[in-house]
């Protein structure tokens, strides 16, 4: 997890890789530790759930992202994917949006023009890219792998 300072913005943002083979709710757990950790301040996880849910655009809906489904009101937190032609995950066995941009009520007013880049990720995962609004009209974008870029 990170702690990203930058002018007047402050928010806290952490990478979570939930492994096929375990038991969502450990994941959940973690999620609930990392709102307690940064006493729920301004959040944003990107998150590689290995769950498929019509919510947030994939085709189908499977078990885990039945339950992924449920999570995020109860904890004040929000998944922002939106519709896009493209699929968070494309290899040869199938595509799939399993990747999962989630922010927290402080945050999700600061967060706009999520995207699934058409960008070569050199994996299996594409880019997914969005901006954070900042107080003073500045925008930052960010892309894995990359410094943030001010607009």
């Amino acid at each position: 997890m990170l702690e990203l300072i930058y002018n007047n913005l402050k928010f806290y943002a952490a990478s979570m890789y939930f492994d096929i083979q375990e038991q969502l709710v450990e994941y959940l757990n973690k999620m609930d530790e990392i709102m307690e950790l940064t006493k729920r301040g301004k959040i944003l996880i990107a998150a590689d759930t290995h769950s498929r849910s019509k919510t947030w655009h994939d085709h189908i809906t499977n078990t885990r992202g039945k339950k992924l489904e449920e999570y995020p009101a109860g904890s004040q937190l929000h998944i922002i994917n939106e519709e896009n032609e493209r699929s968070t995950f494309n290899n040869t066995r199938g595509v799939s949006n399993i990747d999962l941009t989630i922010v927290n009520n402080n945050l999700l007013s600061d967060v706009h023009d999520w995207e699934i880049s058409e960008e070569d990720s050199l994996s299996d995962h594409n880019y997914l890219k969005y901006k954070i609004s900042m107080s003073r009209g500045k925008t930052y974008t960010k892309k894995p792998n990359t410094e943030a870029q001010c607009t």
